[in-house]
């Protein structure tokens, strides 16, 4: 058994762990509060925004806009985002996970060819040296606005229309709650449902009149479409970074009340025998002093 100097240097380095993860797990809780604040105000205008952009899509020829133009998919890109910092569970080792069994099942079964830009740095260092990556975007999550997604989208937008690419998916965590996020793919390119107005439910099977002509609606709303879907996957991954963050700095304080707890009681029992060994020591020696 250890000594009881040893352990009580080992619970000492534990308690310092403690105040470490109990620091970090606060910083989570105060940058999600505005991460999700964020997210939660934008969902609404980006479901909206959807409703609006299908309804018109299934309405207009698919052959009047580039961006809507379905072809067979030869290449295909995907925008995997992931954190620029870890320590937060599973977060990260999950969307990868999911994007590397769509690069593979794309490639393997569909005989495809896939880029990949990387958003955030976790997951450009994991696909690095397994995936071909033409862009990255790193140590953006700290700050950012639409600006970013623009920068993303327009380039992505440009090579679609250019034909250097067939389709178009977006790899995120969906925030659901702080302990719950999962991973999701979405297509993001060619624009529009692939059900067509007769395959829709009668629900849906309304006319609507548009004003100004669908025609003008859509050349408006397909230039930010991209934009809107990047800058809401962004705000996702920042609210359940944060959210998976302060869950796993939770776990890992109350895991150091543990150690430290074992650590104490295996303290006390080494300091028990310390003493009672110096103990039989001193009777051991009155003893021998008595009878001599």
């Amino acid at each position: 058994m250890a000594s009881f100097r040893d352990i009580k240097r080992t619970i000492q380095a534990v308690e310092k762990t403690r105040q470490i993860t109990r620091a970090m797990n606060m910083v989570a809780a105060s940058k999600l509060k505005s991460a999700q604040l964020r997210m939660e105000n934008f969902r609404p205008y980006a479901d909206k925004f959807m409703e609006v952009l299908n309804s018109v899509a299934l309405r207009v020829d698919p052959d009047m806009h580039p961006l809507l133009a379905v072809r067979e998919p030869k290449k295909v890109g995907i925008i995997c985002m992931t954190s620029d910092r870890g320590l937060c569970g599973g977060f990260n080792s999950n969307v990868m996970r999911t994007v590397e069994e769509f690069i593979g099942y794309r490639t393997g079964e569909k005989g495809q060819e896939v880029f990949m830009v990387a958003v955030g740095r976790k997951g450009k260092d994991h696909f690095k040296k397994t995936a071909n990556i033409v862009a990255h975007h790193t140590d953006v999550f700290n700050q950012f606005d639409i600006s970013l997604a623009s920068d993303i989208g327009d380039a992505l937008n440009s090579s679609f229309t250019n034909e250097e690419y067939d389709e178009l998916y977006v790899a995120y965590n969906v925030f659901h709650s702080i302990a719950i996020q999962r991973p999701k793919i979405e297509r993001l390119l060619p624009v529009g449902p692939v059900d067509s107005i007769k395959e829709l439910k009668p629900e849906r099977r309304i006319e609507y009149i548009y004003e100004p002509s669908e025609e003008v609606l859509i050349n408006k709303l397909l230039p930010s479409y991209i934009r809107i879907m990047i800058f809401r996957a962004l705000l996702e991954t920042s609210a359940g970074e944060n959210g998976a963050r302060m869950v796993a700095m939770d776990n890992a304080t109350n895991n150091c009340e543990d150690m430290i707890e074992d650590l104490s009681l295996k303290y006390n029992k080494a300091r028990q025998q310390a003493i009672t060994a110096e103990l039989m020591d001193i009777v051991g020696g009155t003893e021998a002093l008595a009878k001599g």
